[in-house]
């Protein structure tokens, strides 16, 4: 019997993007691409206490995209049955903004993904939006409003900026995420801001033009080039350390169930 490897597996270019260490800055990329939508910016405030524990909301989602990614495919459903229900429990059930939320994802995941220097051809990048769709079934994001290339998702973003707006709920969330309070011992503060600063400036590099100015960042020439050039550098940096801090547990242990049959 072949392992199971869930819903993507080791061919698969979503193994590829979120198996890699920096995909956390295009985790960070997405929470700032989806407060730009008011209505959704909206109703997280009405209904999640975000502001009180930001590290929780993030560990939430880490966790979920990496179980959704890399652990078997019960577990997988499991994870996506318990969101579900989280979501009808707040009254997150609006298809457009579930969709909102899924291409603001795969977008910043793909954006982090390029500038770090992984090697992704147009057809690979095309594959990755595709092999989404499933991830984005899971939570409820119906067929005809998710995108299944980059053309279609860049005109679904086209089609969606006029409804978005850097409102004073989205910079406020902004801030949550870029400085959060630092969950370490007094003597770690320095060292784990200093390194959620360089996560959260990445990040900020990372948006398109459009976004920045929503959040009134001032024009920066050359912050494409200057971003890809820390995103690669970090990566080389990241890469030097033991599999243990670079990989996360779930997609060590997906690898194991693979080589395990191999």
């Amino acid at each position: 019997m072949p392992p199971d490897t869930g819903y993507f597996g080791p061919e698969s270019v979503t193994w590829r993007i979120h198996g890699e260490p920096l995909a956390l800055v295009g985790g960070v990329r997405a929470l700032l691409l989806q407060a730009l939508h008011p209505e959704a910016m909206a109703l997280l405030y009405a209904k999640s206490a975000f502001q009180d524990d930001p590290w929780a909301r993030l560990q939430r989602t880490a966790g979920y995209v990496s179980t959704v990614t890399f652990a078997p495919t019960a577990d997988v459903d499991s994870a996506a049955a318990h969101v579900r229900a989280v979501h009808e429990r707040l009254g997150i059930t609006d298809p457009a903004q579930l969709a909102w939320v899924h291409a603001c994802e795969v977008d910043s995941f793909l954006a982090a993904a390029r500038a770090a220097g992984i090697r992704l051809g147009r057809a690979d990048a095309d594959r990755y939006v595709a092999e989404q769709v499933r991830a984005a079934a899971l939570v409820g994001v119906p067929d005809e409003l998710t995108p299944r290339t980059t053309a279609e998702l860049a005109a679904y973003f086209t089609a969606t900026r006029p409804e978005l707006s850097g409102t004073k709920e989205a910079r406020e969330a902004a801030r949550y995420v870029l400085a959060p309070p630092m969950p370490v011992p007094g003597r770690y503060v320095l060292p784990a801001r200093l390194g959620w600063t360089t996560i959260g400036s990445l990040a900020l590099g990372l948006l398109p033009g459009w976004a920045r100015r929503m959040y009134l960042l001032p024009p920066a020439p050359g912050a494409g080039l200057a971003t890809a050039a820390g995103m690669r550098a970090l990566r080389r940096a990241v890469r030097t350390l033991p599999v243990r801090y670079r990989e996360g547990p779930l997609y060590r242990e997906a690898k194991a169930r693979v080589a395990a049959l191999s």
